[in-house]
């Protein structure tokens, strides 16, 4: 079986971090999203990769390379434009040759990884596995009708959904898939659909399975959906201090200091985690916080929030539930910043109140 993770796309409902980078390598607990799903994968015993990459595809070639740290053999597959899931599918389909594959959309994320998935089909040999779970709006997402296991029905995104099952972002698929695929049309939003393929499928009397996923999934295609992702992976992370932190400094919870930073007269309150070469000086940071590469943190206090690399936040009261691009500076004033995304390259200034 190969990996087919799907790393393309516009990213419009992450703007304007997603105007000059890609939305999958958008860090959560200072990681990309991206890697998250390559080490689920890797975890699962899948080698074989393919990295489906749109207009942002030199930034995540350079972010995952040849795939050796993941334990992988990563190739890089153009999708000229972002035109659907079943539309990447068929063009991997060299790269696929013939095999099985476990698609992931490299933006989501879940629990307890898809090692036993993968299993399953293996032993169980249907067309396809899907993974779904109850949301409380399925109209926002491909949706399965579910009998006994067994998928009776597919819409996507349907304004009265048949059920409240919506498909997470991993699906196996037998090469039966690929070739339904070729006998779809586009949809209304002009997009070549997997849930359309997937319904020739079973018309055509293929079984389709669903797994109902009991753990959580994120879909990390909003602000909100990105911290909630940070809050969860900071949580398990265990505590460690590879850099300096001065004794006029106070840890308390789970907080990992990378190599190379360091905290001077500053409190930390976990789960934090502050990127390697990162200076905080006289600063609160947490907890829910992830601070990127060689940042600089100065009288400020930052609580629920994702700052990415190389960004300065100096002399701000507070900045909370914000999203924070690289090589940003939020500047004095003492000002008070809620829910706010602050784009790559951007400088914001802040006065009083709050």
């Amino acid at each position: 079986m190969k990996g087919l993770v799907l790393a393309g796309g516009s990213g419009t409902r992450l703007r304007p971090i997603t105007f000059s980078s890609a939305k999958q390598l958008v860090p959560v607990a200072n990681r990309p999203i991206l890697f998250h799903a390559l080490d689920q994968l890797a975890d699962a015993g899948v080698r074989q990769v393919g990295v489906v990459v749109g207009e942002h595809g030199d930034e995540v070639r350079t972010a995952v390379g040849d795939g050796e740290a993941f334990g992988l053999e990563v190739t890089f597959i153009r999708q000229p434009r972002p035109l659907g899931i079943a539309h990447a599918l068929l063009t991997a389909e060299e790269f696929l040759d013939g095999d099985d594959v476990v698609l992931f959309l490299g933006d989501n994320l879940v629990e307890g990884g898809v090692t036993s998935l993968v299993h399953r089909f293996a032993s169980e040999r249907p067309t396809a596995q899907l993974l779904v779970k109850d949301v409380d709006d399925p109209s926002a997402f491909g949706v399965a009708v579910v009998r006994d296991g067994v998928v009776q029905r597919l819409v996507e995104k349907p304004a009265e959904p048949p059920s409240s099952s919506a498909l997470v972002g991993v699906y196996l698929l037998s090469h039966d898939v690929l070739e339904a695929a070729r006998r779809i049309a586009p949809s209304l939003r002009g997009e070549l659909e997997i849930t359309d393929a997937l319904q020739r499928c079973i018309d055509d009397g293929g079984r389709v399975q669903a797994t109902e996923l009991s753990g959580w999934w994120l879909d990390t295609g909003k602000k909100d959906d990105v911290l909630d992702a940070n809050r969860l992976l900071l949580a398990e992370l265990t505590g460690r201090v590879d850099g300096v932190v001065d004794a006029a400094s106070r840890l308390t919870g789970t907080v990992v200091v990378e190599p190379g930073a360091r905290v001077r007269g500053s409190s930390l309150h976990g789960p934090v985690v502050i990127g390697a070469g990162t200076r905080v000086t006289d600063a609160v940071v947490g907890p829910d916080t992830s601070v990127g590469e060689r940042c600089e943190l100065v009288d400020c206090e930052v609580v629920d929030s994702v700052v990415m690399a190389d960004s300065r936040i100096d002399g701000v009261g507070r900045i909370e539930h914000c999203l924070v691009g690289r090589r940003v500076t939020l500047a004095a004033g003492g000002g008070v910043a809620h829910r706010i995304v602050a784009g790559d390259d951007s400088f914001l200034e802040l006065r009083g109140g709050s």
